[in-house]
C-alpha cells in the first residue's frame, strides 16, 4: 500500500486533508518507512475550495486513482451536499477494482452516496451519525466507534479518529514500526483501537505528574511492565484500591474501552513489535505477552490482523524466526 490517492473536491475539510498528507508524505529518508507515492487527485482543471478559506489545485485528475493501492476521502464541511458525479464514479471504479477505500469523518457521506456502504457497518463524526443513518438506511451506522471496516472499505469518526484510521492502515500494510515512526513524528498516540468510544468525558492524563495521582494510569503502567502476568479485572482493581465495578466504570470513562479489551490490545500490539524487531521464537513472544503459548496467541492475533503470527513475521521481516 504505497501509492495513495487523496481525493479532494469543494468543501473538503482542511484538517482531514492535512492529516492524509502528513501520514503519507514521502519519508524515504526515515528508517523503517517505505517511500510513499501520495497523489492529490480531483476533478480535472478545477481549483478546489477547501474548508477554512484554503484553496488547492489537485496535482492529478481523477484518472490517477486507477493504479492507487489506497484511496482516502477527507471529511467535508457540507456532508449532505450532493457530490460531483465524476467523483462518485471514480470511487465506484476504485472499489470495483478491489482498491482499499477509506473515508475520514463526514467523508462517509460521500462513500454512502456512491453506494459503497450499503449493507456495511460504518461510522462518522458522532454529530452526523443520525443524519447518515436517516439518509442512507441501508448503512449500519455505528456512532460509538473511532473507526470501523473490513477490506476494502473503512470509515472513521471525526478529527483525531481519522489519524487513528490512517495509522491503522499503515500498520496493516507496513507493520507496527512504520506506524509508530509516523505517530512519533506527529507527536500522537501510536495506537487506539477502532472499537474505542468516540467521546470520552474523562480524558486520560497526559503528563507524568497527573499520572502519578491517577490510580488508573498507575495500573496501566504496571500492567504494561508485566504483560505476562495473568491479569484479571479483579487484580487490576486491587492495584487501584477500588471495587471491580468502580474500576471498570472509571476505566471505560477514562479510556473509552474496557480493561480486558485494552489489555488484549496491548498484548497484541507488543506481539507485533516483537515479531517485527526481534528473532525471538513465537512461543517465547506469546509467553512474554501473556498468551501462554503460540497456540493461544494465534486466534486473537489472526482475528485482529488477518494473518497468523508467523506469516506476519514473514511479511515484515522475510523470515520465520523460529
Amino acid at each position: 500500500m504505497r501509492t495513495v490517492g487523496c481525493l479532494i473536491f469543494d468543501g473538503v475539510r482542511a484538517f482531514d486533508y492535512a492529516v492524509i498528507c502528513e501520514i503519507w508524505r514521502n519519508r524515504s529518508s526515515r528508517p523503517g518507512l517505505p517511500p510513499f507515492d501520495l497523489r492529490v487527485c480531483g476533478p480535472a482543471g478545477h481549483r478546489v475550495r477547501l474548508g477554512s478559506g484554503l484553496e488547492r489545485v489537485p496535482d492529478f485528475d481523477l484518472d490517477a486513482l486507477a493504479d492507487c493501492d489506497l484511496v482516502v476521502v477527507p471529511g467535508t464541511e457540507r456532508p449532505t451536499e450532493p457530490r460531483d458525479p465524476a467523483v462518485l464514479d471514480a470511487l465506484r471504479a476504485a472499489h470495483a477494482r478491489g482498491t482499499t477505500v477509506a473515508s475520514l469523518c463526514a467523508g462517509a457521506f460521500v462513500l454512502a452516496e456512491a453506494g459503497l456502504l450499503d449493507g456495511r457497518a460504518a461510522t462518522t463524526h458522532w454529530a452526523y451519525a443520525d443524519e447518515l443513518a436517516r439518509r442512507y438506511p441501508l448503512v449500519d451506522v455505528r456512532p460509538e466507534v473511532l473507526f470501523i471496516g473490513e477490506e476494502p472499505l473503512w470509515t472513521s469518526a471525526g478529527e483525531a479518529a481519522g489519524i487513528d484510521l490512517c495509522l491503522h492502515l499503515v500498520r496493516a500494510a507496513h507493520g507496527e514500526r512504520a506506524a509508530a515512526t509516523i505517530a512519533r513524528s506527529m507527536v500522537t498516540a501510536p495506537f487506539r483501537s477502532g472499537g474505542q468510544a468516540q467521546f470520552i468525558p474523562s480524558p486520560v492524563p497526559e503528563n507524568a505528574d497527573a499520572q502519578t495521582d491517577d490510580p488508573l494510569a498507575r495500573v496501566r503502567t504496571e500492567v504494561l511492565a508485566a504483560l505476562d502476568t495473568p491479569w484479571t479485572v479483579r487484580r487490576m482493581a486491587g492495584l487501584a484500591l477500588m471495587s471491580e465495578r468502580s474500576f471498570a466504570r472509571r476505566f471505560v470513562a477514562g479510556t473509552g474501552t474496557t480493561p480486558l479489551r485494552w489489555l488484549l490490545d496491548q498484548r497484541i500490539l507488543t506481539a507485533q513489535r516483537l515479531l517485527e524487531d526481534t528473532d525471538l521464537p513465537v512461543d517465547t513472544i506469546a509467553v512474554h505477552c501473556g498468551f501462554g503459548s503460540a497456540v493461544s496467541l494465534r486466534p486473537p492475533f489472526t482475528t485482529r490482523l488477518g494473518v497468523p503470527p508467523r506469516e506476519y513475521r514473514r511479511t515484515f521481516r522475510g523470515k520465520d524466526g523460529d
